[in-house]
């Protein structure tokens, strides 16, 4: 049901523990009548947040995507060519999967193509910068993704808080982003990617993603404005915020980004991943067990 040392840079390019595998899936969620609208806490403003964050996913991910991309051909180990192989091939599936909740959300009168739009020339501009900033762009906000999905897996009272029609979602999520964590920051480093870039950028996008998925939020509350209550939007902000908060309790995660000597996989969890995949394998559709090997590339 869903419940419950740092290594050498020098001597490998791929430092995913052996013990995880970086392969896509397509799980093939429907969303329809049986999701609450308020599905996370039952919280008018905690779940148009995470809706915000869903609409992200499909353009976020193609950037990561590309950034990753732009540097495989110059990847000499086999191992971590592989990696970005699966890296790409599971960003599409989420992107595929993201897509279907997100006209679950379009269906209750959200502006998800306005804010899809918005989201793409702002990418657009990213685009613009130096190849390895981009890539250091994709490391910065994949370290965000990995705390969240970290935080998820550990944390039964945040899986509790989703209706079950959701929580298949964003578990199997959590588990790949977990998988593939530290494979964009892999390729970095072997592109020669630097302290400051990466210190730079996870600033910068830390900011810009703070603003955007705010003003998607605050959108979304426009639209369904005549739900609004100043109580609930209270309690959904203590509940991100407030003590042991689902986001303020990420905050020391966020400042390891900064160590000089920092990787992701300083934090080996790949004991949750084992535990969470096992189950997610009753959620997989039928025209999907047998797996699904579309991929962006």
């Amino acid at each position: 049901m869903l419940t419950n040392t740092q290594p050498n840079k020098s001597s490998k390019a791929s430092h995913t523990p052996d013990n995880v595998s970086i392969k896509p899936q397509r799980m093939g969620f429907e969303f329809g009548e049986q999701v609450p609208r308020y599905w996370l806490n039952n919280n008018y403003l905690v779940s148009h947040t995470m809706n915000a964050l869903s609409v992200l996913f499909p353009e976020g991910e193609q950037f990561f995507v590309d950034s990753v991309r732009a540097f495989r051909d110059q990847i000499q180990d086999k191992k971590l060519k592989d990696e970005v192989r699966g890296f790409i091939g599971q960003e599409a599936m989420h992107s595929l999967e993201h897509i279907a909740m997100n006209q679950h959300v379009r269906d209750q009168g959200m502006p998800v193509e306005e804010m899809e739009r918005d989201l793409k020339v702002l990418l657009d501009v990213a685009r613009k910068l130096p190849k390895r900033h981009q890539l250091a762009i994709t490391c910065a906000l994949e370290h965000i993704t990995a705390m969240m999905a970290d935080m998820l897996l550990e944390r039964d009272d945040v899986r509790d808080d989703m209706h079950e029609s959701m929580r298949p979602l964003w578990v199997w999520h959590a588990i790949e982003e977990t998988e593939h964590k530290a494979v964009a920051y892999d390729v970095f480093l072997q592109a020669g990617g630097t302290y400051t870039e990466r210190a730079v950028y996870q600033v910068l996008s830390t900011a810009v993603l703070g603003i955007v998925s705010t003003w998607y939020t605050g959108r979304m509350a426009l639209k369904d404005r005549r739900h609004f209550s100043l109580r609930e939007s209270a309690r959904g902000l203590w509940y991100f915020w407030g003590k042991n908060g689902a986001f303020s309790s990420l905050i020391p995660t966020w400042f390891e980004y900064f160590k000089p000597g920092f990787h992701p996989w300083d934090k080996d969890n790949s004991e949750l991943i084992g535990r969470f995949k096992e189950q997610i394998q009753d959620y997989i559709a039928p025209q999907y067990k047998n797996g699904n090997r579309r991929t962006l590339q």
